[in-house]
């Protein structure tokens, strides 16, 4: 059987398809989507004349350009005729680019900024479109700890969908959703090593590897993990990582696939020391924390069971469920104060946390013909249980003279300044109604319904709080396929972030009007958008005094494009262009400042970014060479949105790679992040932060 893709293009579903659709037969007996399905299973939505035969492997995974999304529509569709403006990371591109964390991923990606805290690196720092953006693991929320950095080995792929979206996904933030799709079994034998050195003392060994267990090819198998050995860009540092993950796919027939997935995560690192003195230029080695105190541990284990059934005749139920257990735990010295102050003021934070969570969801997808018309209906409930314990301390530290640091120790004793323990639940509801008329014309409207539950346990005080929060939320769009390879869009979305007891959760709503352009007998994919984002209830901290203050509302209005081609077999590209203009429409005052007209603080009007790479074929016994550049633009921003603390320079920094195919199976490859040592102020709090430096990694991989 052959499935043809919009342009025409043929496309050859693969034996491992079959086994590779993580699913759900056991708890609910479904599962959500990826990109990984079987002969019937995943019949995706049907739009236009599409009828996507999702595959075992990703089929993406060897390109940069992807042609679908995994959850786009909450199950996987096309991206061209996705209603929302979205990127997707593939495998390959993270590879490429040697993308280690979140923040490097989404580097290349339009209308994200990260890094703005570039040597506090206990947590991945992003905004897409001005706002905080919410993560998610194949379509099911991460977490109640936002601190936790995601292994970028432990995902075929990132995808993000820029704008609120609440609808598809519940309670998030109103930047967008960052989904990381899970590496499952392929159904077929697969191997791969690898080798890293570099910068800093990196060192680190991993692997990838897959069979079928059975002779009938029903039951298979996947084995991924690394270790790695590594300091970071300050004295005293380190940074080492343990990664492992297996999964299970049982397929007894092509209308039914069961997934069981587990991975453990164990990071000890050390934060930085908060920054260093403000107005300064320090060199990025220095280290003003406590070598005796500051720590970052981490520990994750995750189980996912996901599952799939077709019934036939355009019937399709899917479930995914995930349990995860998790401890996160850090102390570190913070820096306060001015350059030519000396000494300056330091504080000892430290944060032990740990949480318990359950989550899940059923879907029900039911497409049908009526002749002119193609109608797809998805109707689904979710349920997330979170038990988690947070208990934070504080210190005085003494004061330290940056040009000669001269270090105290650990303090004697840490005085609680918060021990809570808390309980969040979230049932929901939702449903999701697309219809296409003459393949051309194609209307999508969904809306969701979250209950939501919280009680906290304040320890300190011996009181307890709850509240219980009803939100809905909605979207509609309206997609005209303009030819097979051009589609246009115009779109409304809604968002409700996660609430904080006693205060309304913070909403947001999105107008869009987007245009793509897949270009036929070329692999490439061409988008641009154009959008009115604005959020109301917002909280703002003091980074001097860390007290919180609401703004009323703030809207960025802004315009994204991105490309992303294979231009030929031996030149291919990434590149974007995004423009944001931030505006705080009205607010009380913030810590006695007028911020109503001001900019958002980290949200620059300019950014761009363009990778190339070129291949040079091998021949006379020589192997493929690629050469790799890419150039990351940020134009100015203030810090704070107050206005008051100042603004970034605007900076271009560059990366590089090179890769030599040593023989058809083994690959040597070089890249080195910031080419120039680039140096820069990107975050001001009570202290400077600045980009990483300059980075060098040597990697050697095999696969066989």
């Amino acid at each position: 059987m052959f499935q043809m893709s919009v342009d025409g293009r043929r496309r050859t579903p693969s034996r491992r398809a079959v086994l590779l659709t993580c699913c759900a037969a056991l708890a609910p007996l479904a599962a959500r989507a990826q990109e990984e399905g079987g002969t019937r299973l995943s019949p995706v939505i049907r739009l236009p004349e599409i009828v996507l035969e999702v595959q075992g492997a990703d089929d993406d995974a060897a390109s940069i350009v992807a042609q679908e999304l995994a959850v786009g529509g909450k199950v996987a569709t096309s991206i061209l005729d996705t209603p929302a403006s979205v990127s997707v990371i593939t495998q390959k591109e993270i590879e490429r680019r040697d993308a280690r964390t979140l923040e490097d991923v989404l580097q290349y990606s339009a209308g994200a900024v990260s890094d703005y805290y570039g040597t506090d690196d206990r947590n991945d720092y992003f905004l897409i479109r001005g706002f905080q953006a919410s993560t998610y693991r194949d379509g099911i929320t991460l977490g109640s700890m936002r601190g936790i950095r995601e292994e970028p080995l432990a995902y075929e792929r990132v995808e993000v969908i820029r704008g609120a979206n609440s609808t598809l996904f519940g309670v998030a933030d109103p930047g967008g959703s960052i989904n990381f799709v899970t590496r499952r079994p392929r159904g077929e034998r697969f191997s791969e090593i690898f080798g890293t050195v570099g910068s800093y003392s990196r060192k680190e060994v991993g692997f990838d590897f897959g069979d079928v267990l059975t002779p009938d090819a029903k039951l298979s198998y996947r084995f991924t993990g690394k270790v790695q050995d590594s300091g970071r860009e300050y004295d005293f540092s380190r940074d080492n990582e343990t990664f492992l993950m297996g999964g299970l796919t049982w397929q007894p027939s092509d209308v039914t696939s069961i997934s069981l997935i587990a991975d453990y995560l164990d990071r000890d690192a050390t934060p930085n020391s908060g920054g260093y003195p403000r107005f300064g230029n320090y060199d990025r080695s220095r280290f003003l924390g406590e070598p005796d105190f500051n720590y970052l541990n981490v520990e994750r284990t995750t189980v996912s069971l996901i599952a799939e059934h077709d019934f036939g005749d355009g019937l399709t139920l899917r479930s995914n469920l995930r349990y995860s257990d998790t401890s996160d735990n850090y102390g570190y010295v913070y820096v306060a104060g001015d350059d030519g102050v000396f000494p300056v003021g330091r504080g000892y934070l430290a944060t032990d946390g740990s949480a318990e969570e359950i989550a899940g969801d059923v879907i029900l997808q039911y497409d049908r013909d009526f002749g002119r018309i193609d109608s797809s209906t998805l109707a689904g409930i979710e349920y997330r249980r979170v038990s988690s314990d947070q208990t934070s301390f504080f210190a005085a530290a003494s004061p330290i003279d940056p040009r000669d640091p001269v270090y105290a120790g650990a303090p004697g004793s840490l005085t609680p300044y918060l021990d809570e323990r808390r309980d969040s639940g979230t049932k929901a509801i939702f449903v999701q109604q697309n219809l296409s008329l003459d393949d051309r014309y194609i209307a999508t409207v969904g809306a969701r319904h979250d209950r939501l539950d919280l009680e906290v346990d304040n320890l300190l005080t011996g009181t307890t709080s709850s509240d219980n929060y009803a939100e809905t939320s909605v979207r509609a769009a309206l997609t005209w396929k303009v030819t097979p390879e051009i589609s246009t869009y115009v779109s409304y979305a809604e968002s409700v972030a996660p609430p904080v007891l006693g205060v309304e959760p913070e909403r947001g709503d999105q107008y869009e009007l987007g245009l793509k352009y897949e270009p036929a007998g070329t692999n490439a994919l061409f988008s641009a958008a154009i959008y009115e984002l604005s959020k109301t209830n917002i909280t703002v901290v003091d980074t001097d005094t860390f007290e919180r203050s609401l703004v009323g509302e703030i809207r960025v209005r802004g315009l994204d494009l991105e490309a992303k081609a294979e231009l030929a077999s031996d030149v291919s590209l990434t590149a974007s262009y995004s423009y944001a203009e931030s505006e705080v429409l009205r607010s009380d005052p913030i810590f006695g400042i007028d911020v109503t007209g001001n900019e958002m603080g980290s949200v620059p009007n300019h950014t761009a970014s363009l990778w190339l790479d070129y291949t040079l074929s091998g021949r006379e016994g020589r192997g493929d060479m690629t050469f790799g550049l890419g150039a990351r633009y940020t134009g100015t921003y203030f810090f704070a949105t107050q206005n008051n603390s100042g603004k970034s320079e605007a900076a271009l920094l560059l990366d590089a790679a090179y890769s030599y195919d040593v023989t058809d199976s083994t690959q040597l490859a070089l890249n080195i992040h910031n080419l120039t040592d680039e140096k820069h102020v990107v975050g001001r709090g009570s202290a400077d932060y600045y980009n990483p430096g300059r980075e060098v990694a040597v990697t050697l991989r095999h696969r066989f």
